[in-house]
């Protein structure tokens, strides 16, 4: 993968590029930014470039035969980690090496995926991947064995938050003292559910989201958009290339989400008082705990940011409001009067404690039928 095939963060690029030509290559990276921002891309290019031996501020030079298995994804000498669970094809000790085949699949399809769409390639959206102690004994047992090339291993660790306890406690020596001429690169979206052990031994570097004119020049050279199509698409991705992308194949579940926010708001403020939406809200509740555990995860992250621009729009904020209702009679500058300072911050944080009980696999039905309930009586609260 090559740096110009990357969206802007162009003093990233330097920085790596730089730092590589000089000779100093930190034995373990953090690479921590949100979803779409380019971050799985920037670490397959930056081990491209110390693998392959490339200068000049670009994967290109006279190791080709290296570069070419760049394409593949298949140097010898980079391994990769990523969270996986059982599926059909792998029954139990799930490890990443089994799914190799459908990871380089997102790679080429997706590299600026969310782990949403791995779960979904994977066909096990209603389970929860982590990267366990078998991961962690394969990885030390690949970084044990000689480089195959003779230079540097890389070790890729995407979505490294979902390391659980046991692996991060049997990678932490490694990590801290890796064999020489190995690095490690590992990649997040949330900072502080890396344990602070491992977090305090990596060179951190953080990725913003991306800028609007990178993403309306990115989809304009993969989809050969119009220029009107092109801005309006950017601006609704919000820094999310990978957005962007599902924006203009209308593959995005935001449509699917809207019309579930929507049903959820209606009912809950027609609960008050009255029996009839109390039983909307329960049975809405039973259809969303019916979807995939990642799925209710995208949904109430999809209720965080609808609730969020309804705030900036009614404090005038409107330059930041990117979000579009497409369901008809619906208006959300009507709606956005009812979410104001007295309850947006009770709303975020009960959103925020059901997200973090479904992903420890709480009983949904039960999680959301409360959310529902304290739903009602936030909605209903005056703003000061």
């Amino acid at each position: 993968m090559l740096f110009s095939d990357i969206l802007g963060l162009n003093h990233i690029k330097k920085h790596l590029t730089t730092s590589a030509d000089n000779g100093r290559i930190p034995h373990a990276q953090l690479f921590i930014g949100p979803e779409g921002s380019g971050t799985l891309p920037m670490a397959i290019a930056y081990a491209q470039y110390v693998l392959c031996k490339n200068a000049a501020g670009e994967n290109s030079g006279e190791n080709e035969a290296c570069n070419i298995k760049f394409k593949n994804f298949s140097h010898p000498d980079l391994h990769f980690a990523f969270p996986v669970t059982t599926t059909d094809k792998v029954k139990k000790h799930p490890v990443s090496s089994y799914f190799l085949t459908e990871w380089r699949q997102l790679l080429k399809e997706q590299p600026y995926g969310n782990l949403f769409d791995w779960y979904r390639l994977l066909g096990v959206d209603n389970k929860q991947g982590q990267i366990g102690v078998d991961e962690a004994l394969d990885i030390v047992k690949a970084l044990s064995l000689k480089s195959y090339e003779g230079g540097y291993k890389i070790m890729l660790i995407w979505m490294a938050e979902k390391m659980n306890t046991q692996a991060a406690n049997k990678l932490l020596k490694l990590i801290e003292e890796p064999p020489n001429n190995t690095v490690f690169i590992l990649i997040a979206e949330e900072e502080e559910q890396i344990i602070n052990t491992i977090r305090s031994r990596c060179q951190i570097i953080h990725f913003p989201p991306l800028a609007e004119n990178d993403i309306k020049a990115g989809i304009q050279k993969q989809f050969s958009l119009d220029d009107a199509t092109a801005t309006k698409i950017a601006h609704q991705s919000d820094g999310n290339y990978n957005k962007a992308c599902d924006l203009v194949y209308h593959d995005t579940e935001d449509d699917q989400f809207e019309q579930w926010f929507i049903f959820w708001i209606r009912a809950a403020f027609k609960a008050k008082g009255n029996k009839a939406a109390i039983h909307d809200l329960i049975g809405w509740s039973e259809d969303i705990a019916k979807t995939g555990r990642e799925t209710q995860k995208q949904f109430l992250n999809f209720c965080l940011d609808f609730f969020r621009q309804a705030m900036l729009l009614n404090y005038g904020a409107e330059e930041l409001v990117y979000f579009e209702t497409k369901s008809k009679g619906f208006d959300i500058s009507k709606f956005a009067p009812f979410i104001h300072n007295n309850n947006i911050m009770d709303i975020s944080n009960e959103l925020n404690d059901a997200i973090y009980h479904i992903e420890r696999n709480g009983n949904s039905k039960i999680i959301l039928t409360d959310l529902s309930i304290k739903l009602t009586r936030l909605l209903h609260a005056k703003q000061d």
